[in-house]
């Protein structure tokens, strides 16, 4: 299998785990919207998505209590949809704005969807080493170490896309590093920063556009 098949069959795959039954490809609308308002660095209202979105406040209630993982706080207002308030690993500043992001792949893929260019810092998962980032919508612009690799997974049960899927990529100062995790996730894999880049990329063209199979997988 090519590596761009491959990588757009994870992508579908990724993109379609957030289809629900009943919505109308809820994240071909919602999504960049979303990640916008999380930029600012505030919890984010379902009136302020309704505003951004043109749906209604009722519309905006139903599709976040579809999508899975996303995160709120007490006053039901957004906090985290991949992109997030909630400190994690991998931070990621936009304009001075700290943020944070649920795993490796997210900061390679929301440059892209919020149309910003962003500075990213995350620990190599095996030895602490820093991995630094600047990444623009369009490619990436530095990585530090030259060396960093990000780990894949293709878990079969994708109904928690957080814990099967997020929680398992990781920034890695080289391939070595990562060569005893691999040892312990059997049918993992880790891809260059570049080929991790252009899966997000894909991932965020599947998000935008809707999951059709066909052309998914069209090379």
């Amino acid at each position: 299998m090519k590596v761009e098949t491959k990588f757009q069959n994870i992508a579908y795959r990724l993109a379609k785990s957030f289809d629900q039954p009943g919505e109308t490809r809820s994240l071909k609308w919602i999504m960049r919207p979303l990640l916008q308002l999380i930029t600012r660095g505030m919890p984010v209202s379902v009136e302020d998505i309704a505003s951004e979105t043109g749906k209604s406040v009722d519309e905006i209630r139903d599709t976040l209590s579809a999508l899975p993982s996303v995160e709120l706080d007490e006053q039901g207002r957004v906090i985290g949809c991949g992109l997030t308030l909630v400190p994690t690993p991998h931070r990621f500043w936009v304009e001075e704005k700290q943020l944070y992001t649920w795993c490796a792949l997210d900061t390679l893929m929301f440059p892209q969807l919020i149309g910003r260019s962003a500075y990213i810092e995350s620990p190599c998962h095996s030895s602490g080493t820093p991995v630094r980032l600047t990444v623009e919508p369009e490619r990436i612009v530095s990585v530090v170490p030259s060396s960093a690799v990000v780990s894949i997974v293709t878990p079969d049960d994708m109904s928690s896309v957080r814990s099967a899927f997020c929680n398992e990529v990781h920034y890695f100062s080289s391939a070595s590093k990562a060569q005893k995790w691999l040892d312990q996730h059997p049918g993992a894999s880790v891809v260059s920063v570049e080929d991790a880049f252009e899966l997000g990329r894909l991932l965020g063209r599947q998000f935008e556009n809707g999951f059709d199979m066909q052309s998914c997988c069209d090379v």
